[in-house]
């Protein structure tokens, strides 16, 4: 009956009760593709589809964050190489904290995992976020990206779908095979990262011994405003080392919190953990060599054409000392950029710059940028006033205090001076939605299948079939396909490991009959003996 009265509350609606729609009601024609000049973007701000559906994903939890919620964090510092390979680094970027060989920078870093919650255990199949803030001479420069050096999906506006796909179920509230493969299976650009993620790769050993990547595509600028475009590698100089499905289970019966503990321990004995920066870079222009897109998030830019140029040394040597004023209320931003580094036209990243920081002022406040741990350690003065939790104002030594706005001429505050020439690229494209012309979904996923070793690929197979076994028939084929177009042999093996494991099923079904039957005999005898 309450039911009923509830379904009575409702407005009534008009319409196709299946058909994707905006909060306002506006029919969803695209949900694929953001707006942008060109197919390659890059993308415009009166994106409203887009903006309305991030900032309501941004707002989804209270306070923990939606995504990246398990983590831990060390301060340390960056020490500069002065060099990119064997050239000067002014080349290619007029960043001070690249500039002079020796350069100290201290930094904050926070590792954590992706989709599972703030108590989940760190054995968990998922991606590790690796978020670097640097406190540089010239403000923050936040590098915030994951260990593994693609992602699921290439266009942003299909972020908290993928998210939604991948966090439990709303009825259930557990996480389900089956929706995350019905993502995938509609998903083909998803295919490399499934293919790392499934596999030793996707279960990291620890934080000190795991890989980082920017993920997405910058650009560095020089003084003369001309760029490149540039990714970003973090190198663990401790070595690589991942987990299998069995390891993982036998660390997580014993500690699922253990990857902090190995963090904070490593750093409290004095093992200060060290990341090599390098930098693969790439002229800034489309590309038509290549059968990919260089903006393409879900692509691996090859080392061969591409070297790794190390920049300069990463060195953990602090624990924090409050974890929830350090590593919790710690907050990135992928528009965190300091003069000499830039935004590329890479649809993710545009799309990251938006909700990083839009999911911060949500969570922490308005105000997130006056914690310790999020201020830059360099002079501050904004014409930004109040808002929640205020409580200083960012003012000029000299500065009129009554003035809080520019241009003045009662000495308030004013702009900057250029530091080195604008970098200004041209676009000649009309605004469309679109996908990028070249998608080639499934070369690179199959050269990293065939590039793992025996035991890697094992395990991969062996993951999808456990956890692609429990969906329907048709997402099964669909994924069968689709790894085939991948590998022959990857879609092989992904097939005869489906139906092995329908087979045992059939097996187990006809033993738990047959127990069924002896069990109902022996309590139908049992019924007829007199008492």
């Amino acid at each position: 009956m309450k039911q009923q009265e509830n379904n009575q509350q409702q407005p009534k609606k008009s319409g196709n009760s299946n058909m994707l729609t905006t909060r306002q009601g506006h029919p969803v024609f695209d949900n694929q593709n953001l707006r942008t000049l060109g197919s390659r973007g890059p993308a415009t701000l009166e994106n409203y589809q887009f903006l309305e559906k991030m900032s309501h994903f941004d707002r989804e939890r209270v306070p923990e964050r939606v995504v990246h919620a398990r983590g831990a964090g060390a301060h340390g510092y960056f020490e500069a190489y002065g060099t990119v390979g064997d050239e000067p680094v002014a080349k290619y970027t007029r960043a001070k904290v690249f500039s002079e060989k020796g350069k100290k920078t201290p930094l904050f870093v926070r590792f954590s995992t992706v989709i599972h919650g703030g108590h989940s255990p760190e054995t968990l199949r998922d991606p590790r976020g690796f978020a670097v803030k640097m406190y540089t001479e010239d403000g923050n420069w936040d590098l915030v990206g994951n260990n593994l050096k693609i992602f699921f999906i290439r266009d942003a506006l299909k972020f908290p779908d993928f998210i939604h796909a991948f966090k439990p179920d709303p009825v259930t509230n557990r996480q389900d095979p089956v929706r995350q493969f019905d993502f995938i299976s509609n998903t083909p650009e998803a295919m490399h990262m499934i293919t790392f993620l499934f596999s030793p790769w996707g279960i990291p050993a620890n934080y000190r011994q795991m890989q980082g990547s920017g993920v997405n595509t910058y650009k560095w600028v020089n003084a003369e405003g001309e760029a490149v475009l540039v990714k970003y590698h973090w190198e663990p100089l401790q070595g690589i080392k991942n987990l299998t499905t069995k390891d993982a289970q036998e660390i997580q019966a014993k500690n699922f919190n253990h990857a902090t503990q190995d963090l904070y321990e490593a750093i409290e004995r004095g093992d200060f953990p060290q990341w090599e920066l390098c930098v693969q870079i790439m002229s800034d222009d489309e590309h038509a060599e290549l059968d990919f897109d260089p903006l393409d998030d879900t692509k691996i830019w090859p080392k061969d054409q591409f070297p790794w140029l190390p920049v300069g040394k990463m060195t953990l040597d602090r624990n924090p000392v409050n974890y929830f004023a350090e590593v919790e209320q710690s907050a990135f931003g992928t528009g965190v950029l300091v003069d000499g580094l830039d935004f590329s036209d890479d649809k993710m990243l545009q799309g990251r710059t938006f909700s990083y920081s839009d999911t911060q002022r949500y969570r922490v406040g308005t105000n997130y940028l006056q914690l310790p741990i999020n201020a830059p350690r360099t002079h501050v003065a904004t014409n930004q006033r109040d808002g929640q939790m205020a409580y200083r104002q960012d003012l000029a030594e000299s500065m009129n205090p009554h003035v809080n706005y520019e241009p003045s001429s009662l000495n308030g505050l004013q702009e900057a001076p250029r530091t080195g020439k604008d970098h200004t690229p041209h676009y000649s494209a009309s605004l469309v939605r679109a996908k990028i012309e070249r998608q080639n979904n499934f070369k690179q996923a199959g050269d990293t299948y065939r590039g793992f070793e025996d035991w890697e690929r094992d395990e991969l197979i062996f993951n999808l079939v456990s956890a692609i076994s429990q969906c329907p028939e048709h997402i099964q084929q669909q994924m069968i396909e689709m790894f085939t177009s991948c590998d022959e042999d990857y879609g092989r093996r992904v097939q005869q490991g489906l139906q092995e494991a329908a087979a045992g099923k059939k097996d187990d079904g006809a033993a738990q009959d047959a127990d069924k039957a002896v069990k109902q005999a022996e309590d139908l005898a049992k019924a007829s003996k007199p008492y």
